[in-house]
């Protein structure tokens, strides 16, 4: 059975993290817990396809300062406390139900990529202190990021205003070790220019606790670009080859490479085995992205 990690700031970490993992929503039908997030104590990996065929969430925008890279403090705009904000997962065509809470002092809003009611688009500016309901139908399979689209769009999304849907196609993909890894950028000084770069939240989290994985076990990677103010970000894996599914939406992989270049909010999943012990490391391959921060290992055991 699978297990999904978000990562640091993000809504569950791995073995390798230290941080309990923060369910987004969760409620129980005829005694059985269901949640569209994966985590360990829900049971669910990935999720059941919910008996009503409907998940309900409430979605909080929330202004709070996290730490982002040793001591370094960022005032972030957030879903639900955490940037980026939690992971979505539910099975293709069930419907979500989103109560939406603007508790900041700005408008905002919730916009999903992939297909909905255009009613539900989220592009409407929810005024400071007000709320609203999406209703969507989750689709296509695939990975679909999530975030804020009020102008001026790129400071939103650069403040945190993000996160990632994973839609399970209704057949199901084969178990593996699954990973989000979201590529974005810190704006520390509001200059419209990023100074850090990290993979879910945490500059150089992943150079310290890397993502451990067992030889030749099935590793799957949802790996979403929300890097604003720079056009193209890219993920490069070393000493292996993967599989890529170009926003997974297939489920036959359109080419096998090691390194895959990504636009703003392009998103790919991955696949790979890793044949031998040892420490493999992943970064993007815009170098200065790297070395401020996005570099990170994976340890196979």
């Amino acid at each position: 059975m699978a297990r999904t990690d978000a990562g640091p700031n993000g809504a569950e970490v791995g073995s390798n993290g230290r941080k309990k993992p923060a369910v987004w929503n969760r409620k129980k039908e005829n005694g059985i817990q269901y949640t569209a997030l994966s985590t360990r104590e829900s049971g669910l990996l990935p999720p059941l396809r919910a008996p009503t065929g409907i998940r309900e969430f409430t979605v909080d925008t929330i202004e709070r300062p996290l730490n982002v890279a040793h001591g370094t403090i960022f005032n972030a705009w957030t879903f639900n406390g955490t940037v980026p904000g939690p992971v979505v997962r539910a099975t293709e065509g069930e419907t979500l139900k989103i109560n939406f809470r603007n508790l900041t002092s700005e408008p905002h809003s919730l916009h999903f990529h992939g297909t909905h009611d255009v009613n539900f688009d989220g592009w409407e500016p929810i005024p400071a202190g007000k709320s609203t309901e999406y209703i969507i139908k989750a689709g296509p399979a695939g990975v679909h990021p999530y975030h804020c689209h009020t102008a001026p769009i790129a400071a939103h999304i650069a403040k945190g205003l993000f996160g990632a849907l994973i839609v399970d196609p209704a057949p199901g993909r084969p178990p593996a070790r699954e990973v989000v890894l979201i590529l974005h950028g810190y704006d520390l000084s509001g200059r419209g220019r990023n100074d850090l770069f990290c993979w879910n939240g945490i500059a150089g989290y992943y150079s310290r606790y890397p993502i451990k994985v067992k030889v030749n076990e099935l590793v799957r990677l949802y790996v979403v670009n929300m890097v604003e103010y720079d056009p193209i970000a890219s993920f490069h894996l070393h000493a292996q080859t993967f599989d890529v599914y170009r926003t997974g939406t297939r489920m036959t992989p359109d080419e096998h490479t090691d390194v895959v270049t990504l636009g703003q909010t392009e998103r790919v999943v991955l696949e790979m085995r890793f044949p031998r012990k040892g420490r493999y490391m992943f970064h993007p391959h815009q170098s200065y992205m790297a070395e401020k921060g996005a570099m990170g290992w994976i340890v196979a055991v």
